[in-house]
């Protein structure tokens, strides 16, 4: 047998065996501290002078009253538009199943009670759209496309799901007042940016076959009718 280890004397011992417990008591609380202070952050209230510098950072983009931007890429209208929309693409993009890497950084750090802050401001403004011009007969061929679809394809009328008045509900996006080439930009583009996790679609889902079903006219006059829509 080999030497044998010196025993520790029991005054030490017990200090020892005092410490170790202290300090799990002391690793406890502080990890619980940390989980109630992370739970009260998340869930107090916004204080209104971050909602207006929130607003204000997201109006660099979107413009004045969040009326959308005409820029090198056409910048949506979020002025009027459904919470619970906002909400679902914002998801959308922090889970890579909408791709803009602008917007992933901008989703992925707000807070529950900031995003229905947000998103209830943003309903809550009305600005005037901004329109394009455009000729009177493609804004009456957008509009009996809006209310009647096209009869024998993948096209039903776009009021059965945002509504007669363009003001959408719920997931369903308000597209009342938005921005014309935006609303082209998306329909002529939405399978390189939308439902990038067929796992895992969203309500956006139904608009893949409708999207894919408009030819070019069709997109333009349906946007520049809704853009002239308040």
């Amino acid at each position: 047998m080999g030497p044998m280890a010196p025993r520790m004397p029991y005054r030490f011992s017990k200090l020892a065996g005092r410490r170790a417990v202290a300090l799990q008591f002391a690793t406890v609380a502080v990890l619980a501290g940390t989980s109630a202070y992370a739970e009260t952050a998340t869930d107090r209230p916004v204080p209104k002078e971050e909602l207006k510098a929130k607003i204000t950072y997201c109006e660099n983009c979107h413009g004045a009253s969040a009326q959308g931007f005409h820029g090198y890429y056409p910048i949506p209208r979020l002025a009027g538009q459904q919470p619970d929309y906002i909400k679902n693409q914002l998801e959308a993009f922090v889970e890579h199943r909408r791709t803009n890497n602008i917007m992933f950084s901008v989703a992925h750090v707000l807070r529950p009670a900031m995003l229905d802050a947000l998103t209830e401001s943003f309903q809550n403004l009305n600005p005037k759209p901004l329109a394009t011009p455009a000729a009177q007969d493609l804004i009456a061929a957008g509009k009996k496309l809006y209310d009647e679809g096209i009869a024998n394809t993948d096209v039903p009328p776009c009021a059965g799901c945002h509504g007669p008045d363009a003001k959408g509900n719920g997931q369903f996006p308000r597209l009342a007042g938005q921005l014309s080439d935006y609303i082209v930009d998306k329909l002529t583009n939405w399978a390189k940016e939308r439902g990038q996790n067929p796992g895992n679609p969203d309500a956006s889902a139904i608009m893949a076959p409708i999207a894919h079903s408009l030819n070019q006219q069709q997109i333009k006059a349906v946007a520049v009718y809704l853009n002239h829509v308040e």
